[in-house]
């Protein structure tokens, strides 16, 4: 029981870091977030690199989609200029990942140190770099703690079956990453969750690669949530969203087991193989949707609002 609520905090410290580094980055260039996505969303490519830049930048796809459908929400925007920053979201979202693989173990007392030094500072930049020190010092060290406590709590008889259980179905990773996604609220939590039973030689890369598939699933539900009470259009990009990933997912799963073959090619160790496997999967999937955004928006008018009142703008 005390692992289990170890493992807890460290998903709390986890997405606690996370945070803390989005309001570092956000306090940085907050001023300049609205303005770029509503002036370069003009056609889907500009918009899809855009919603890269900021969603790297501020190192949140879910922050990103709350704040277009707020703009959307206040018609500042209109769905059809969501759709290229959707794409880029998931695009941007992978430098997270890629983040968490490196190994600053070092460094993260003087970050967490100078980081809750900084924040008491009364300059306003100055509390958004220790932000940024601190919230870095927490997410590599709740990393640690998923790789530390792999072992003990698969010693758990009934997560040791889980774990089984999930490396010999590939459907039921999905869904694990997609509930646990959803619930947590971070699907980079998700993802070094699943590196840290990687590392431990716990669980199978073609499981790993399941679990942060179901994970692009269930960040969704933060954009869904977002868009209650928004409005029509507000819906309809919370429903790209979700779309987008689906047909990320369904294009891929048939991909794992060549994925996982040529895994050890990317780099030597698991966790770094899944990190960029999860880049593949975002940057070819938005890559694929980028020529026929039009037509993707056009079907998800279709399947949600039957009479759209707004058209779709060409690039």
């Amino acid at each position: 029981m005390l692992y289990i609520l170890l493992f807890v905090l460290c998903i709390l410290l986890f997405i606690f870091g996370m945070t803390i580094i989005r309001f570092g980055l956000f306090n940085l260039s907050a001023n300049k977030l609205k303005t770029w996505l509503i002036k370069l969303t003009s056609s889907p490519l500009k918009g899809m690199l855009t919603g890269t830049f900021i969603t790297a930048l501020i190192q949140s796809s879910s922050a990103v989609m709350v704040i277009t459908i707020g703009l959307i929400s206040a018609r500042i925007m209109t769905f059809p200029q969501s759709i290229g920053i959707i794409l880029g979201t998931n695009i941007g979202t992978t430098f997270k990942t890629e983040l968490i693989t490196f190994n600053l173990d070092a460094v993260l007392v003087p970050f967490a140190v100078m980081g809750a030094v900084m924040i008491l500072f009364p300059n306003k930049k100055f509390r958004s770099i220790g932000m940024l020190f601190f919230g870095i010092a927490s997410v590599f060290t709740a990393m640690k703690g998923f790789e530390m406590l792999a072992h003990p709590l698969t010693s758990m008889k009934a997560i040791h079956h889980f774990i089984v259980s999930i490396n010999d179905n590939i459907l039921l990773s999905l869904l694990t990453g997609t509930i646990i996604t959803s619930i947590i609220q971070s699907s980079t939590a998700m993802t070094g969750i699943a590196m840290g039973f990687l590392s431990a030689g716990l669980l199978q890369l073609d499981a790993g690669i399941a679990i942060v598939f179901g994970a692009n699933i269930g960040t969704c539900v933060t954009a869904l949530i977002a868009a209650i009470g928004g409005g029509n259009e507000s819906r309809l990009a919370a429903y790209a969203h979700v779309w987008l990933n689906v047909f990320g997912v369904l294009l891929f799963i048939p991909l794992i087991p060549w994925l996982t073959e040529y895994a050890p090619l990317m780099a030597s160790k698991k966790d770094v193989q899944l990190a960029h496997i999860s880049v593949i999967f975002n940057v070819v999937t938005s890559l694929l949707v980028l020529p026929f955004a039009v037509k993707f928006g056009e079907m998800i008018l279709f399947l949600h609002d039957k009479k759209p009142k707004t058209p779709i703008i060409k690039d």
